[in-house]
C-alpha cells in the first residue's frame, strides 16, 4: 500500500503534474505567478480545497447517484472554496488583496473536479486524501517554480513580501539577489509567464528523455549480458 501512495505522489508531483504534464489552470497560473509568494499562497488555497475535496467526495461516493454526480462535485467543492475565500479574507487579507479573484475561479479549476471524478469518487478515503495532497504539492510547485523564475529575472528578488502577504513565520523566505538591479519588466508581464513555462516544460521533456535513454541502455546492457555465453 505504501508503494501505491508512492506512486501517487510522483504522479502529482511529476508524471501527472497539473501544470507541466495536464496544462491545466493556466489562467491563474499566469495572472498570480509575478513573484514565488503570490505563487506559493495560490498553491496553498488550492491545495487545502483539493485536499478537502476530494476527502468530502470520497466519503460521500455511495451515497450520491451516477445521474447527479457532476452537479453534486461542483456544489461541494463551491462549498469549500467559498469557505477558503473568507478564511484567507480573514486571516491573510493582504494576500486576498493580491490574490482577488481567482480564489473564487478555484470553482471552476478543472483539476480539482477532474480529480473528484477520476480518483476520489472512485477510491477510499485515505487514498483520495493522499491523491489530493499529491496534486495540490505539484501544482505549488508549479506556481512557485514559474513565479520565482519570473521574480528573480524581473526584480532579482525571491519571496518578496512574505511576511506582510503569508504572515511573519514566512519573513526567513524574503531574499533579495542583486540590490541594484533594475529588472526586467518582461518577466513580470504576461508573456513572460509563457516564456518561463515554455523554458520549464522543455527542460521537463529533456530530463524525461534522458530518463528513458538511461533506462533502455541498462535494459540492454542486461540483455547483452543474458545472452551472452558464460565463460567456461
Amino acid at each position: 500500500m505504501s508503494g501505491n501512495y508512492r506512486g501517487v505522489f510522483v504522479d502529482g508531483l511529476w508524471r501527472n503534474n497539473v501544470v507541466f504534464a495536464q496544462m491545466l489552470a493556466l489562467c491563474p497560473l499566469m495572472a498570480v505567478t509575478t513573484t514565488a509568494t503570490n505563487g506559493l499562497g495560490m498553491g496553498l488555497a488550492t491545495t487545502g480545497v483539493l485536499l478537502t475535496s476530494n476527502v468530502v467526495i470520497a466519503s460521500c461516493r455511495d451515497l450520491i447517484s451516477q445521474e447527479v454526480r457532476i452537479p453534486v462535485f461542483v456544489l461541494l467543492i463551491a462549498a469549500l472554496v467559498s469557505l477558503a475565500d473568507m478564511a484567507i479574507n480573514a486571516w491573510l487579507h493582504e494576500l486576498y488583496k493580491v490574490l482577488g479573484l481567482f480564489i473564487p475561479l478555484i470553482v471552476v479549476n478543472c483539476s480539482v473536479l477532474g480529480r473528484a471524478e477520476v480518483f476520489a469518487s472512485k477510491r477510499a478515503v485515505l487514498a483520495s486524501a493522499v491523491d489530493g495532497l499529491a496534486m495540490g504539492l505539484g501544482y505549488t510547485l508549479a506556481l512557485i517554480l514559474i513565479g520565482g523564475c519570473r521574480e528573480i529575472l524581473g526584480s532579482a528578488t525571491l519571496f518578496a513580501h512574505a511576511s506582510l502577504l503569508l504572515g511573519d513565520g514566512f519573513a526567513f523566505l524574503e531574499t533579495t539577489l542583486i540590490p541594484q538591479y533594475k529588472g526586467f519588466l518582461l518577466m513580470l508581464l504576461p508573456p513572460g509567464g509563457f516564456l518561463v513555462l515554455g523554458f520549464l516544460l522543455a527542460g521537463k521533456r529533456a530530463t524525461e528523455r534522458r530518463w528513458e535513454r538511461r533506462a533502455a541502455g541498462r535494459s540492454k546492457a542486461v540483455t547483452r549480458a543474458q545472452q551472452s555465453p558464460s565463460a567456461v
